[in-house]
Parts: C-alpha cells; sequence; structure tokens
C-alpha cells in the first residue's frame, strides 16, 4: 500500500498532472507527471485512473492493485514534490506484472524519471516521432 502522503486523492490533483504534467504513453498505460520546483517538498505523489474500458470491478482493482505494487518499488527514486498519475488502458487487462512494469519503466525513463537511456528498446521506441513522419510521407 502506498502511504497516505503518497497518494494524490483530490480530483483537482489528478486534473493538474493531467493538464500540465508531461505524457509518456506506452501499449498498456500512460503516465502524466509534473516535476515539482521546491525542493525541500515532500514525497512523491501518485494517482491511478483505471475506466470501465479497462473490465469489470474485478479486472479494475487487479490492475489497480499492479500498477500500485509496481509504483511503490520507485517510489524512493522519483524526485521529491513530482506527481504522477497513471492511467491504463484496455490492453492492461490481459497483462502480466512484468509487462505492465516493462511498460512503467519506460514511461518513466521517457519521462525522466528514472536513471538510463529514454527508450531502451524494451518498450516500444517511441513511435510518435517516427509514426507521425512516415504516416504524413505516404500521402
Amino acid at each position: 500500500m502506498l502511504p497516505r502522503a503518497a497518494r494524490l486523492r483530490r480530483s483537482e490533483d489528478f486534473r493538474e498532472v493531467m493538464r500540465r504534467g508531461a505524457r509518456a504513453g506506452r501499449r498498456r498505460l500512460v503516465v502524466h507527471a509534473v516535476h515539482s520546483t521546491d525542493p525541500s517538498a515532500g514525497l512523491p505523489r501518485t494517482g491511478f485512473v483505471v475506466s470501465k474500458a479497462v473490465g469489470n470491478s474485478v479486472v479494475r482493482h487487479r490492475v489497480t492493485r499492479r500498477l500500485r505494487h509496481l509504483v511503490l518499488r520507485h517510489l524512493g527514486t522519483l524526485p521529491p514534490g513530482s506527481s504522477l498519475v497513471v492511467r491504463a488502458l484496455p490492453p492492461a487487462a490481459t497483462a502480466s506484472s512484468a509487462e505492465l512494469g516493462a511498460d512503467l519503466d519506460a514511461a518513466l525513463k521517457r519521462l525522466s524519471l528514472l536513471p538510463g537511456r529514454p527508450s531502451d528498446g524494451s518498450a516500444t521506441p517511441r513511435p510518435e516521432t517516427a509514426a507521425d513522419t512516415r504516416g504524413h510521407a505516404g500521402e
């Protein structure tokens, strides 16, 4: 379980992170992040969005538990005061914890919240720019 101080709970907080934050999408999830400029800020805070498109309540709660566990292991490495919203996509319903973990790690690296290259090839390598240019070239 995430510590109470490490959870986003108010809808205004979720809305602010999703509107102002940087975003990194993967096949099974999207991570929105806002970096804090205050060096004395507290623990990083995290919230989860798992809609009905993912599945019924049993599936949604399973996905949320898996994501919460995966984020908990990164809590100490995230910048103090940063805020994350992890939004599960429908393919998360059938994904294993390892697959969700790989997507989360790749998204956090892309947002420069974890050490390492932005894309290490274990997840989809930044298709936004490559796919956009290929899609327009054929028209």
